[in-house]
């Protein structure tokens, strides 16, 4: 942060850089992720991090698939078990000897064998078991932002980019076949950065840590031929950032060897502070830190989101499953709708592997204005001054990832 900040402290000085007001959590991070199965979050002052929360592994019940068995009946009667005839007679008139052979039948019954695919969207752990989704993914969010600043009638355009490894792990634990508990944990590592058309410096900033864990249970009230449902509730605290709890409800109706559901959820945000967006912080030229910061909500302490979607869970053949989902949802200060695709590959009754993607394909955020604001190391970055307002374009979220799933 070198010119680009100089340029907002000078802006700031013709301001006058009196009429801030007091705000906290301001180093809060994106209100929407690259994570696209949960809904935006924050993190704390002067860390930024910019994902979703992430609702649990979102690919997860089984399907019934038949298996040939060989085995032999046992018989109501000796008759049904062999078979007797005449072999051969001797070609003498005065006596015939007759010679028996027995031959034992066999009889193929076709067995169903019940595989309990552990990528199903409604998957929960039977009773005794444990379930384990690890989820290893990379994320990326950026969009283009043009900044006005008003008392000097200057402008910058730029982009903000944002790259994310993260490790998730959704751990349950199944009380009864039907209700199960779970926690999970997560682990990121993340650059964020705003990159400037004037050939200035990049504004970057690395964070990485734990920044998410959760508590929750599922209930899988209806599994028959026909149709499955399950509810889920859970509590997620982001580190020092917001409180979360959240409802998600499935219900599914089986066809042939595919389940094609709907889901909704819903989130009730507990933010800690009454502000959240991105901000980065860093040094001048002169080596003076600062933040400059670009907030989505300021002045509520709380949100609500929520989003619903279809999907279709298809087993292929024995081991290999496809999973489909598109899903719309409203997070606070703009809408976005996703689709994600997963194949897993399944050898086993205690083992998968899920490769998955996800991308935004609209975001209402494009054309949106945000106040642009700079912040003092003085006053413990409490205390924002706007000083321009930022046109924001080209939005657009993609992860990548793969699950590796144990049930034991």
């Amino acid at each position: 942060m070198k010119k680009s900040l100089s340029l907002f402290v000078g802006a700031l000085v013709m301001l006058g850089a009196t009429n801030g007001y007091a705000v906290t959590n301001s180093g809060a991070r994106a209100a929407s992720s690259a994570d696209l199965s949960g809904a935006p979050a924050t993190r704390t002052r002067q860390k930024v991090n910019y994902e979703k929360y992430k609702t649990r592994t979102t690919t997860k019940t089984y399907e019934a698939k038949d298996a040939a068995d060989l085995y032999y009946t046992k018989p109501s009667n000796r008759s049904a078990l062999y078979k007797q005839y005449d072999s051969a007679r001797s070609s003498s008139a005065a006596a015939t000897k007759t010679t028996k052979r027995v031959m034992r039948s066999e009889t193929v019954v076709e067995k169903m064998k019940r595989k309990y695919f552990l990528a199903h969207p409604f998957y929960q752990p039977l009773q005794g078991k444990f379930g384990s989704h690890t989820d290893f993914s990379y994320g990326m969010n950026s969009y283009d932002v043009d900044i006005l600043f008003p008392s000097t009638g200057l402008s910058l355009t730029g982009n903000w980019d944002m790259s994310q490894f993260a490790i998730k792990e959704d751990f349950s634990y199944g009380i009864t076949d039907r209700i199960a508990i779970m926690g999970m944990l997560k682990y990121d590592w993340s650059e964020y950065k705003f990159e400037w058309d004037d050939g200035a410096p990049d504004d970057k900033m690395d964070d990485d840590g734990f920044n998410l864990f959760g508590l929750g249970a599922q209930w899988r009230f209806i599994d028959n031929p026909k149709w499955i449902a399950m509810a889920s509730a859970y509590f997620q605290h982001q580190k020092d950032t917001a409180n979360n709890f959240i409802l998600d409800m499935k219900a599914g109706y089986k066809v042939a060897s595919s389940t094609i559901y709907g889901l909704a959820r819903g989130w009730y945000v507990d933010l800690e502070n009454n502000s959240y967006g991105n901000s980065i912080i860093g040094k001048d030229e002169n080596g003076i830190e600062s933040m400059i910061y670009m907030p989505y909500q300021v002045g509520d302490t709380s949100a609500f989101y929520v989003e619903g979607g279809l999907g279709v869970f298809s087993v292929l053949d024995e081991d290999w499953t496809l999973n489909l989902e598109g899903v719309f949802g409203h997070y606070d200060w703009h809408n976005q709708a996703s689709i994600k695709g997963a194949l897993g590959w399944q050898p086993n009754d205690w083992f998968a592997v899920n490769l998955y993607a996800k991308t935004s394909f609209y975001d209402s955020a494009d054309d949106k204005k945000l106040g642009f604001y700079w912040l003092s190391p003085a006053d413990g970055y409490d205390t924002l001054t706007k000083v321009g307002t930022a046109d924001i374009s080209k939005y657009g979220e993609t992860s990548v990832g793969v699950q590796v799933m144990f049930e034991f």
